[in-house]
């Protein structure tokens, strides 16, 4: 049986809604520090795996934080509780809730395949009202690894024990899209952004503007 898993962070969760929800206290920079805070996140993941020193999402989504608020020279300490607070109740897609309710109908398996951790994901799910509609969640911090590392895909397998070629794996992260097609499975580019293919060595299977039609790819 097939099993759909769904990369958190940009794909079912809009990254960008903490920055908007307080978008006035941060203008005219708004969208650029909303940018940079997710561009050191995923860098201090990806840096920290190679240096073989993990530290989990939470703290380097402080940190990258912390770093995008000091290069826009904001320092009050209540904006930035403001944010860490919204980060951890994003704001859904509205396709993620009608997609996931789609493949609940039909009996697919769905779940969260993340970097993030426990206590970001839990918070998130909840209040973005998708728990009910997740056969799992599942954290890279079981292996204290992230994406694109294959072990992280692994995971996937071995939840549903299932082989990577019955997985559909979504991703707005065209790397993460990539890692997933390499590992073998049936990987889908979410291309919200509407940018160029950047990974020709391991292409997605498939490429979609949201997740309307991801039913649509399930046989």
């Amino acid at each position: 049986m097939t099993v759909c898993l769904f990369d958190a962070y940009g794909t079912l969760l809009d990254v960008h809604s903490a920055v908007a929800r307080h978008a006035d206290l941060l203008e005219p920079e708004a969208g650029a520090i909303s940018s940079l805070w997710r561009s050191k996140q995923l860098e201090y993941s990806w840096v920290h795996a190679l240096m073989g020193h993990h530290r989990d999402f939470w703290t380097l989504t402080q940190r990258a934080l912390d770093h995008a608020l000091m290069v826009y020279g904001v320092r009050d300490e209540m904006i930035r509780d403001e944010l860490l607070q919204a980060y951890l109740n994003l704001e859904p897609y509205p396709d993620a809730v009608t997609c996931l309710q789609e493949l609940k109908e039909r009996g697919i398996r769905t779940a969260i395949l993340s970097n993030g951790a426990p206590e970001m994901l839990e918070p998130a799910v909840r209040t973005a009202g998708l728990s009910d509609l997740l056969d799992a969640v599942l954290s890279i911090e079981e292996i204290g690894i992230y994406k694109p590392d294959p072990r992280v895909y692994q995971m996937g397998c071995d939840h549903f024990s299932v082989s990577p070629g019955s997985v559909v794996f979504l991703s707005s992260n065209p790397w993460d899209a990539a890692g997933a097609a390499s590992f073998g499975f049936r990987a889908t580019w979410v291309n919200r952004g509407g940018i160029p293919q950047e990974y020709p060595d391991s292409p997605p299977l498939d490429e979609l503007e949201d997740l309307d039609a991801v039913a649509e790819l399930i046989d």
